[in-house]
């Protein structure tokens, strides 16, 4: 990439920008496929691989979206574990190995035996390797956005900040279509028996990806300068021992990691309502072919690519919070119709509900990568950004899936599905009118910082 000659402060080239959105969307991308092709199988073929054959079919697949939200569970930790090493040896190096661990732990799920091989001890296999993958994203996301944010120059940081956004649709995409081919082109025995596998053996290529960012790219130009701040106080004799970031930030911005989570709750509850738990709804409750609702989450995802980096770019101009609230409020009032016309079974009209569903969600998914990485100051911003990310990424899509099965059980109405939408949108709408506008300025807390002046300003009520 760039020459080890340009000093920390060198604007990046323009080939050098090139590169980091690429690598920035390619990683986060790939990425994304292997965390999402597990939600798919979760919800297609692991309830009657990995678990007993004689129990209840509804007890199958809560059991087989247990193990999937276990990696939900996993990420808050891989955000602190991952935080602490970005913001301490850098963004690349922490997000390289994130990258490896999913890259390894997905390739080994496709090789996995089954229940009927090994009994129980399949299922045990598959709640480790979730595990794994849940540490692996729970770092992934904080190294990719701030690959791409730091890059940024104040007035595209939305825009920049979208391409790590986009991995989240292009992943949902190529895990999509990798099922959909294989279901049109064996049999389903085929496929069950062992075509589910080649998804997961595919994700080899995550491994090759991190080795190229690790000798192609160099650390953001933040990062950078963090060292050489480091650099500089140890020459100038300052022997002040350095605080963790994690414990730091939890300690001084306990107020932004929670706004930040209850921000992106809605944002993504809603998003795993819509392209897992639909799955199971339409195949199971609504009748409808495995194939037609793959296909309806497909077009609905790749039309994401496209609301997210226009989203982003709106943000750019108007501000993170208006474009934010916006999509908090239409989601929340659209989860009504969306079961409307999800309970029609009338697979077009299905792919209209989430197509609009999605374009509500992208207005916030889109502008949040810089919203997030404003927050925090730049010593602690990786931890801060993936702590707040990934707390809500528990409580939200992790049990997300598990929630809607169980509403639909237990009330006989997909109703009580909308309702749960709509008060997550609620607290999110809350929260981000809680959160400080700073979509036009420089990362005010990188100057402070620099200054030596307090770095406090998130947390209040907007004035502008």
């Amino acid at each position: 990439m760039a020459s080890s000659t340009t000093g920390p402060e060198a604007a990046p080239s323009p080939g050098t920008i090139r590169k980091v959105l690429i690598a920035a969307c390619t990683a986060s991308s790939i990425e994304w496929y292997d965390f999402f092709i597990y939600l798919t199988a979760a919800a297609l073929v692991f309830p009657a691989l990995f678990f007993p054959a004689d129990i209840d079919p509804v007890a199958g697949v809560l059991a087989s979206f247990s193990t999937a939200a276990v990696g939900f569970f996993a990420r808050p930790v891989g955000g602190v574990l991952f935080g602490h090493f970005g913001d301490k040896l850098g963004r690349k190096k922490t997000l390289v190995t994130a990258l490896l661990l999913m890259g390894v732990s997905t390739t080994i799920i496709g090789l996995l035996p089954t229940y009927a091989s090994i009994g129980i001890w399949a299922a045990v296999a598959l709640f480790v390797l979730r595990i794994c993958q849940g540490l692996a994203v729970g770092g992934q996301w904080g190294g990719a956005v701030l690959l791409a944010t730091e890059f940024a120059p104040p007035s595209k940081r939305g825009f920049y900040g979208s391409f790590a956004q986009l991995g989240v649709p292009i992943g949902v995409v190529l895990g999509n279509v990798s099922f959909l081919v294989l279901a049109a082109t064996m049999s389903p025995e085929a496929f069950n028996a062992w075509g589910w596998r080649i998804p997961f053996l595919a994700s080899i290529i995550l491994i090759g990806l991190a080795m190229y960012i690790q000798l192609k790219l160099e650390d953001t130009p933040a990062f950078r300068r963090l060292e050489q701040m480091a650099k500089e106080k140890q020459e100038a004799g300052d022997e002040t021992p350095q605080r963790s970031p994690v414990l730091e930030v939890i300690k001084e911005h306990p107020k932004q990691i929670l706004l930040a989570a209850g921000a992106f709750l809605v944002v993504n509850g809603a998003f795993y309502v819509m392209i897992t738990g639909m799955l199971d709804y339409g195949t199971r409750d609504l009748g409808l072919s495995r194939s037609s609702m793959l296909t309806a989450v497909l077009v609905s995802s790749v039309l994401q690519i496209f609301f997210i980096p226009a989203f982003s770019l709106l943000s750019d101009r108007r501000g993170r919070r208006p474009v934010y609230l916006a999509g908090a409020v239409l989601l929340g009032l659209w989860a009504f119709p969306m079961f409307w016309l999800a309970d029609t079974a009338n697979f077009l009209l299905i792919t209209v509900a989430l197509v609009i569903g999605q374009m509500f969600l992208s207005m916030m998914y889109g502008p949040q990568a810089a919203l997030f990485s404003e927050m925090f100051s730049r010593k602690v911003r990786y931890s801060g950004a993936s702590l707040g990310y990934q707390i809500a990424a528990v409580f939200g899509g992790g049990l997300a899936p598990i929630i809607m099965v169980s509403l639909l059980d237990w009330t006989g109405t997909s109703a009580s599905v909308s309702l749960y939408i709509f008060a997550m949108a609620v607290l999110s709408f809350f929260c981000v009118y809680m959160v400080t506008e700073t979509y036009e300025d420089e990362m005010a807390e990188d100057v402070a910082e620099e200054e030596g002046t307090s770095a406090e300003r998130q947390g209040t009520t907007a004035t502008r």
